[in-house]
């Protein structure tokens, strides 16, 4: 079975934080009532006119609230802003929370101000990042730990908390760019590929990741697939509805420096510049497209974004809904692909 997971979304701070959490829990317990279970959030700070709830307490919350199927995804959390002994710390401990359910998905970052924020050069994000991960596999694996990097160095060191997986937990690298793709195939245990990645790029990367984890001596499994969705009664009302609810974000993306969205006319011509990568039609349309990717993909979960700051708790319920009618079902049914040479 193709396992199918949500991706929450950010809201508008008009919304209050409680309301938000509230309308979490109820997103949450829908999508698991439709099959969903994988429950992914991302991750951003002093974000301006939206906002995310921070992924560590609110998942060690939804891990007494979901089901003990349900895994819990930090996708993304920005590693380069972290000292990777706090960040090992709060993931370890966070995976012993949620009884060995999590998967640690980190990227790089991409918002310049995020880092001024929290004095962390923005030059020096990609370094750290790579020393990060090294470290934090260590502190989560060794009862010793040396560490001399131009970023950070430990001494003789001795953690006092490991995960409950083992080795670790789960390491995903979401990445636009191709820097962060060889990042995934050097250090992570899964390169979970953006939404926006048309499928031709999502072959090519996780060729390249193949052959990165092949130097490393590491199986290439199932990898996590991101993808955009929406359902409706005919693919022009879903275009129509999708542009609705989604165009803004798309522009909030491409202001905020999100290079995928560069050269892109995204407020006057929003149908043609997303048609490489958004799902959206009928059920049978958004069934055949997802049918398409995880028959001749490697791809296992499928996390699924069916909402968007524009919707409230009602309208992403339904969201969930329709797609748990015909789309989630049909995913549960297919073999991952294993044969990707």
């Amino acid at each position: 079975m193709v396992q199918v997971g949500l991706l929450l979304s950010d809201v508008p701070k008009s919304v209050t934080p409680a309301q938000q959490f509230k309308d979490i829990l109820r997103i949450v317990e829908s999508a698991e009532d439709n099959g969903f279970n994988y429950i992914a959030i991302g991750q951003h700070f002093l974000y301006g006119d939206l906002r995310w709830l921070q992924p560590v307490p609110l998942l060690a919350r939804l891990a007494a609230h979901v089901a003990p199927t349900t895994k819990l995804v930090t996708q993304i959390m920005i590693a380069p802003l972290y000292h990777p002994v706090m960040l090992a710390e709060e993931i370890a401990t966070l995976d012993v929370v949620t009884e060995g359910r999590l998967i640690f998905g980190a990227g790089l970052g991409y918002r310049p101000e995020e880092f001024d924020y929290l004095q962390v050069p923005y030059k020096e994000r990609a370094g750290r990042f790579d020393e990060s991960l090294q470290v934090m596999k260590q502190l989560w694996t060794q009862d010793e730990v040396t560490f001399e990097g131009k970023y950070f160095q430990l001494d003789g060191v001795k953690p006092h908390l490991h995960p409950v997986q083992q080795p670790h937990v789960p390491i995903w690298i979401g990445a636009h760019a191709m820097g962060g793709v060889r990042r995934a195939g050097k250090y992570g245990d899964a390169y979970a590929v953006p939404p926006e990645t048309p499928k031709d790029e999502v072959e090519e990367r996780y060729r390249v990741v193949k052959g990165l984890f092949e130097e490393r001596g590491k199986k290439f499994g199932l990898q996590p697939l991101r993808r955009n969705v929406l359902v409706a009664d005919s693919k022009e009302e879903a275009m129509v509805e999708y542009a609705r609810v989604a165009q803004g974000r798309y522009l909030t993306y491409a202001a905020k420096g999100l290079e995928v969205m560069a050269g892109r006319d995204l407020a006057n011509q929003f149908a043609e510049s997303v048609s490489d990568h958004v799902i959206v039609g009928t059920s049978e349309d958004v069934v055949g497209k997802l049918t398409d990717l995880v028959t001749t993909l490697p791809v296992d979960p499928l996390l699924l974004r069916p909402q968007w700051p524009t919707m409230d708790g009602d309208e992403t319920i339904a969201a969930i809904e329709r797609l748990g009618k015909d789309v989630v079902p049909s995913m549960l049914a297919i073999e991952p692909f294993q044969d990707f040479k």
